[in-house]
């Protein structure tokens, strides 16, 4: 039953939904404070207000809360980069959308993109095999746009999504260790440039 800690009156009872959200919520906290190895599943608990067995209902363990958290993220950001990449059709604007989604998402939580992609769990393979799952979809998607737009073949379109993947990704992640010192509109302007510099000399379909 779902229930959270009482504190001296009746407890409170959460849909399975909202509850997951607070737990994961809690979980979140715990792990950007400690890393996955210094988390434990009762400060999670604490943090969540709720009992240990109503946390084990919900996930087995803490690896399992670790990756539902894990997919969270990484669905909230693809959403946001799918979203760039389809607000219009004009690719020089999808570029720069793109390129500002993705420092957008971390200006947003740094935290989130730090537990992420900094994660202490880097070898397990669930954890290694979701990044690859999002990172190889993310440059698919922008492969598919330059396939439709350009002469180059699906293998050279795609070649040149994991490139101005991995760009937005280095380049953003290098950007959140400088705190602030670039403006978000001017680092993502730059970034943006350099893609659309190289991008845009490809031939144009016709």
């Amino acid at each position: 039953m779902s229930a959270a800690v009482p504190t001296g009156g009746k407890a409170t009872r959460l849909p399975r939904d909202e509850r997951r959200r607070q737990l994961l919520n809690a979980a979140h906290e715990v792990f950007v404070a400690n890393g996955y190895h210094g988390a434990a599943m009762d400060e999670i608990a604490e943090v969540a207000k709720v009992s240990k067995p109503v946390l084990y209902q919900h996930f087995p363990g803490k690896r399992e809360l670790y990756l539902a958290l894990l997919e969270n993220h990484l669905a909230e950001l693809t959403a946001l980069l799918v979203h760039a990449l389809q607000s219009t059709s004009d690719n020089k604007l999808r570029v720069h959308a793109t390129m500002r989604a993705y420092f957008q998402f971390i200006a947003q939580d740094s935290q989130a993109h730090r537990l992420v992609f900094e994660s202490d769990l880097f070898n397990d393979p669930d954890v290694s095999g979701r990044l690859e799952e999002f990172n190889a979809r993310f440059a698919d998607a922008i492969a598919g746009v330059i396939a439709e737009d350009t002469h180059l073949s699906h293998l050279e379109a795609t070649l040149l999504g994991h490139g101005l993947a991995g760009m937005a990704q280095v380049s953003a992640r290098y950007w959140l260790e400088t705190d602030g010192t670039l403006d978000i509109d001017a680092a993502s302007e730059l970034i943006y440039r350099l893609a659309w510099r190289g991008i845009s000399r490809f031939p144009k379909e016709i």
